[in-house]
């Protein structure tokens, strides 16, 4: 890889609580980057720092070491600064899922991921934002994943990534579905009279570390990815389950997937995940597509020919 005519300024921001940020990681991380850019790292303990951090260093670039929930904070803070347009974020990941990185081809390897922020291209990515200025970068989904989360996320300094497949367990034994409706764009898609088990919104490919949510979602070609799973009868949501892990759930019949750019799931109050960050059970929620949106540095391609 080629890096940059002049060397990136970069703001590295780490996330004390992210899985995977040792202090010997973040040393290497950092002196990796080092090699090739100005670096100058923060830590980032409570969210609220990040507005005050970013507008101290407005000539860096955001790199961050952590994971999706991370970079979901990022991105908010940067859009509620109207910054989004005009700042790249890198990204080094030492989360728990990574999603985010898998769907880039960001490499998971913490040094190699150093050398792509500083040598590396940016890519425009596509953004969904909520009615009340929620943003996702990767993915969300309403249902029994959401409740999956929430129960992972008490076994997750335990368990660690398996604790997403015990919460699934969990919550899939015990749940009987949503009656919602949901509308994609001008058209509706499920009208309220059957119980949804799952509403998935894919912006990216994965979620909880690599499960397949949206196999042919790509984050910046103008569209999400949405499916409602029908799956609610005991033996239909195990082989749901089974599916969903090896991104084969979109075959099923009783799975309806469609793409859009406007996505409304109303009804049952139900949870939401959004990039991993849980919210509680609501009566509707609505996302918007923004193309293009925001930036991130990914590895240089490699030559042709």
């Amino acid at each position: 890889m080629t890096p940059p005519a002049e060397p990136r300024r970069l703001l590295v921001i780490g996330n004390p609580a992210a899985g995977g940020v040792d202090g010997q990681t973040r040393e290497k991380v950092l002196a990796t980057l080092a090699d090739d850019a100005d670096v100058l790292a923060c830590d980032v303990a409570e969210p609220g720092d990040l507005g005050r951090i970013l507008g101290e260093h407005p000539g860096r670039i955001p790199v961050v070491l952590g994971g999706d929930g991370t970079v979901h904070a990022v991105v908010a803070a940067l859009l509620a600064r109207d910054e989004l347009a005009t700042r790249p974020i890198g990204l080094v990941p030492l989360g728990t899922g990574n999603d985010l990185a898998r769907a880039l081809g960001i490499p998971l390897d913490p040094r190699a991921a150093a050398q792509a922020v500083a040598r590396g291209r940016e890519r425009a990515l596509d953004l969904l934002v909520d009615g009340e200025g929620g943003i996702v970068v990767n993915a969300v989904h309403v249902g029994v994943g959401a409740r999956a989360s929430e129960q992972a996320a008490a076994l997750k300094p335990v368990l660690r990534r398996a604790a997403y497949a015990v919460g699934a367990l969990l919550a899939g034994a015990r749940t009987r579905g949503w009656r919602l409706r949901v509308r994609v764009d001008d058209e509706l898609v499920s009208d309220g009279r059957r119980r949804v088990l799952m509403v998935g919104v894919g912006n990216g490919v994965s979620i909880g570390g690599g499960t397949p949510l949206a196999p042919h979602a790509r984050p910046d070609d103008g569209l999400a990815d949405v499916f409602v799973s029908y799956a609610v009868s005991p033996l239909a949501r195990l082989a749901f389950g089974a599916l969903l892990r090896r991104g084969k759930h979109p075959e099923r019949g009783d799975v309806l997937t469609v793409r859009g750019t406007t996505i409304t799931v109303e009804g049952e109050p139900v949870p939401a995940n959004a990039d991993g960050e849980l919210s509680p059970p609501a009566p509707r929620r609505t996302w918007t597509l923004h193309p293009a949106a925001w930036r991130v540095i990914v590895p240089a391609e490699e030559p042709t020919g």
